[in-house]
C-alpha cells in the first residue's frame, strides 16, 4: 500500500511545470438612452409645370436647405430631426438611421424615399445627463409626376456602443 502512495505522489506533480500570470480588465458602460427632441420637416415644395425629373430637396444635418432646381419652389419653415443620447463618458456611439419610406396621406399608393443624412457616430463627452445632441437631415427626389399631398414617414434611429 505504501508503494502505491509513493507512485501516486510522483505522478501528481509534473517535472518542469511553469506558471504565467495575465492581467484581466473589464470596461463597464452605462446603457444608452436615446431621446427624440424634434421631428424633421422639409417645409412645402411646389412643383413646377411641364415634364421633368430628378429635382432634389435636401436638408443637411446642420439645417441648410437645398432646393436648387428651377422646377420646384421651396417655402415654409424647415427643421432637422434632433436627438439626445446619454451613456458613458469617453465612449463612441454608432448611429444608424436607415432611409425612410414616406407615404402620401391622401393616396397610400404614392410614396417618396427620404435618403437620410445622419452622423455615423458621436463621441460622448460626459456620463449621463446632459448627453450629446445630434441632428439628422435628409433628401427626397421629386418628378413632375409626383402626386400632391402630405407625405409622412417614421425614422428608425438606433444607437449602440
Amino acid at each position: 500500500m505504501i508503494a502505491g502512495l509513493v507512485c501516486f505522489a510522483a505522478v501528481g506533480a509534473p517535472a518542469g511545470a511553469a506558471t504565467v500570470t495575465a492581467q484581466v480588465t473589464a470596461n463597464n458602460v452605462k446603457p444608452l438612452l436615446l431621446t427624440k427632441l424634434q421631428d424633421l420637416d422639409l417645409g412645402t415644395v411646389t412643383l413646377g409645370p411641364g415634364i421633368w425629373s430628378n429635382a432634389t430637396v435636401s436638408l443637411s444635418q446642420a439645417g441648410a436647405l437645398s432646393c436648387v432646381s428651377a422646377n420646384i419652389v421651396c417655402s415654409g419653415a424647415t427643421m432637422v430631426s434632433r436627438y439626445n443620447v446619454q451613456g458613458s463618458n469617453q465612449q463612441t456611439v454608432r448611429i444608424s438611421a436607415p432611409n425612410v419610406t414616406m407615404v402620401n396621406q391622401s393616396d397610400a399608393t404614392q410614396t417618396l424615399t427620404l435618403v437620410t443624412d445622419a452622423p455615423a457616430s458621436i463621441f460622448l463627452t460626459n456620463s449621463g445627463f446632459p448627453g450629446v445632441n445630434f441632428s439628422i437631415g435628409g433628401s427626397v427626389t421629386l418628378n413632375s409626376t409626383t402626386s400632391g399631398g402630405t407625405y409622412v414617414g417614421t425614422f428608425n434611429v438606433t444607437v449602440d456602443y
